[in-house]
């Protein structure tokens, strides 16, 4: 059991690659966190995703919930409001996310002229088709499971105590200290120890049952300044993680985790550890 373990923060990205929407709430479905991940910017050509990791002005894309609209907004952009709710009758097209080809919602010639206008490239805005459903790597679900358009697993957890371990370890090298949204977890929770998520298998939250799947490998995006789109140390924080925190696959921070049925959760609700 961890004592006092509670969560400190929810967030949810819409749009994927662009910025989050900090919530006090937030709903379970089938894919994750309700909306997370339920659009995509792809390119024009081969239809495949596009990130920061190439386009790090994406994370000055901001989204906003607006009554029955999401709404999009970025520097030196008028305002794009998308529909929530999947419009009848929408025409479909496959889209590429790493190795899974997906069937997706066309948002239409208003909204790729949007994005392909503040990229400064031909591209497209899509959302993941109702009906779709985008499996997880059965090697490590316990349950069969699904995602929307995130990298791989429906919902990423940090630890408040894993960010402060690393920026001690930052300032020791003489690097910048970096906030969370470096790693744009969904779940963020403090009274842990540092890297005690390592070492979970299964959680409780609230009322949901969620399984630690796997530890996430981290990308160059964790390089890009969530505030500027900029990448103001080209090397950090990888560089800093390799030092203590390589695995298999690359440099590991957070855990991939996977909710078991469908709920609720807000801030302040306990975290347990164990079945």
């Amino acid at each position: 059991m961890s004592q006092g373990a509670v969560v400190t923060g929810l967030y949810v990205y819409p749009v994927k690659s662009c910025a989050g929407i900090a919530l006090d709430g937030a709903h379970l479905d089938a894919r994750g966190f309700r909306f997370d991940r339920q659009w995509m910017i792809v390119d024009d050509d081969e239809r495949v995703f596009l990130s920061q990791r190439e386009l790090p002005a994406m994370a000055l894309i901001h989204t906003a919930f607006d009554g029955e609209s999401l709404i999009m907004s970025a520097p030196k952009m008028g305002d794009l409001a998308l529909p929530l709710l999947q419009q009848p009758d929408a025409a479909t097209l496959p889209v590429v996310v790493w190795r899974d080809t997906c069937i997706a919602v066309d948002e239409g010639e208003d909204a790729a002229r949007w994005a392909s206008s503040y990229l400064g490239i031909q591209a497209r805005l899509v959302r993941m088709a109702d009906g779709f459903v985008r499996p997880v790597d059965p090697k490590y679900a316990r349950t069969p499971a699904q995602t929307g358009f995130s990298d791989a697993y429906p919902l990423l957890l940090a630890s408040e105590a894993s960010l402060d371990d690393l920026n001690a370890r930052l300032s020791a090298r003489g690097k910048m200290r970096l906030p969370m949204n470096r790693f744009r977890p969904n779940i963020v929770i403090g009274g842990s120890g540092a890297y005690a998520e390592d070492d979970w298998r299964q959680i409780h939250i609230g009322d949901t049952a969620f399984d630690v799947v796997k530890a996430c490998a981290r990308c160059v995006t964790t390089t890009v300044d969530q505030e500027t789109g900029t990448v103001p140390q080209h090397d950090e924080p990888l560089a800093t993680l390799a030092t203590y925190r390589r695995g298999e696959r690359g440099v590991l921070f957070g855990q991939n985790i996977i909710h078991r049925t469908n709920g609720y959760m807000q801030i302040g609700d306990s975290v347990s550890v164990g079945a």
